[in-house]
């Protein structure tokens, strides 16, 4: 692998991890083969997706909740993945939630890597997944992933992590802010941050009702994961269903971070004593292999096109000559010849 190895990955060396996840993200040919070696080695680690609004004060409860997971297991190491928005001009990234924890920067056991979106949507950018496989394979046991924050349609977390964490924050939006669908739907804990704030009692009474109404209501929250309240009593109480909690924090001063991690902790046996941590494994390898096939078609479709056809496929689509549609069926009954 170049200037890194299996070993020295799997050994911790941060140098060698800081050059693979760097040719992961670039799609660098040697980061491809990387992964290839590297995914033997994955589906131990515990993804944490912390997501919601900008200004929620995600990054300050991403460094209280590392900062808490480090004291409480020392021998634990923790992964931090923090995605940036792009600038749609520029292609620019300030990358500034690491900014935001200088603190964790000396901890040998905490690893933060800062990624922009690339125009990606969702919350989330291409290469996150693959990160998220090194640092598993790599031997981090928990890996945190912070969304860009761009608002309620930033739900693709929910694909990825194994525990979604949705931060609402006092005074962000009247109370129908906090009932829109999406982004309330995948939370596995939600946290009503900044609780210090005016209104913090009001904003969590707004969620844990409507929790409270989705889970009688239907007892099919976050597509179903969350399991029915009608589930046979006589299971062990860990398996009979999972109720998403709603926590009160205030970030900057560690209020209310080790309910929050308490939290995780019984999500996760939650998971392990059910099929439910299969079932996300299972579905994030899915996505990923439709996205890689994808990709390929796409590549394959360029390479094979006739030179110029698309250039003409397109200056009779300006002229109103055909349809978008006639003009993606003209460049693709190209291909299929």
């Amino acid at each position: 692998m170049t200037d890194f190895s299996l070993e020295t990955i799997r050994k911790g060396d941060k140098l060698a991890l800081s050059r693979v996840l760097s040719r992961v993200e670039a799609d660098h040919e040697a980061g491809r083969a990387a992964l290839d070696a590297l995914f033997p080695f994955t589906g131990s680690a515990h993804k944490i997706g912390i997501t919601g609004a900008p200004g929620s004060g995600k990054s300050s409860l991403v460094n209280a909740l590392a900062h808490h997971l480090r004291r409480a297991f020392p021998d634990a190491r923790v992964a931090i993945i923090a995605v940036d928005p792009t600038s749609p001009f520029t292609g620019g990234a300030i990358l500034g939630d690491r900014v935001r924890m200088p603190d964790l920067q000396n901890d040998p056991g905490i690893f933060i890597r800062s990624m922009a979106t690339r125009g990606a949507l969702g919350g989330l950018a291409d290469a996150t997944l693959a990160l998220s496989q090194v640092f598993d394979a790599a031997g981090y046991e928990y890996i945190i992933i912070e969304t860009v924050g761009a608002g309620q349609a930033e739900v693709d977390i929910v694909n990825l992590a194994h525990t979604t964490i949705v931060v609402d924050t006092p005074g962000m939006g009247d109370d129908i802010q906090t009932i829109k669908a999406g982004i309330l739907e995948i939370a596995d804990i939600l946290v009503v941050n900044k609780a210090d704030l005016p209104g913090a009692d009001q904003t969590y009474r707004n969620l844990a009702a409507m929790i409270e109404m989705g889970y009688r209501g239907t007892g099919r929250i976050n597509g179903g994961h969350h399991r029915s309240a009608n589930a046979p009593t006589d299971r062990p109480e860990e398996t009979r269903g999972w109720v998403p909690p709603v926590l009160k924090t205030t970030a900057v001063t560690a209020q209310g971070i080790a309910d929050l991690m308490n939290a995780i902790l019984q999500h996760q046996t939650y998971l392990r004593a059910t099929n439910a941590w299969h079932e996300k494994e299972n579905a994030a390898m899915q996505l990923i292999v439709n996205k890689l096939v994808l990709e390929e078609l796409s590549n394959n479709w360029k390479q094979n096109l006739a030179p110029g056809l698309y250039e003409s496929v397109l200056r009779a689509l300006r002229q109103r000559e055909i349809s978008p549609r006639a003009a993606a069926r003209a460049l693709l009954a190209y291909n299929s010849k």
